[in-house]
């Protein structure tokens, strides 16, 4: 998926719970002691890298009109 259409999706309230749903459990996931063993390949984390950078710069440039 192009970065611009992950933007749109991402900028309505369904798909911020969409995104903190994944993000939640991709945590849960990560924190099993048989997962946190195992490497993590190099290109993996230039993926992951690539991936917050996109989500932080695309936060600071939007203001959130959810309500928490």
């Amino acid at each position: 998926m192009r970065p611009e259409r992950q933007q749109q999706i991402w900028r309505s309230e369904a798909g911020s719970r969409l995104w903190l749903a994944g993000l939640i459990a991709a945590m849960e996931h990560a924190e099993r002691p048989d997962v946190r063993r195992q490497p993590v390949a190099p290109e993996l984390l230039v993926e992951l890298r690539a991936q917050l950078a996109l989500n932080a710069s695309f936060r600071l440039s939007q203001i959130s009109t959810l309500r928490h």
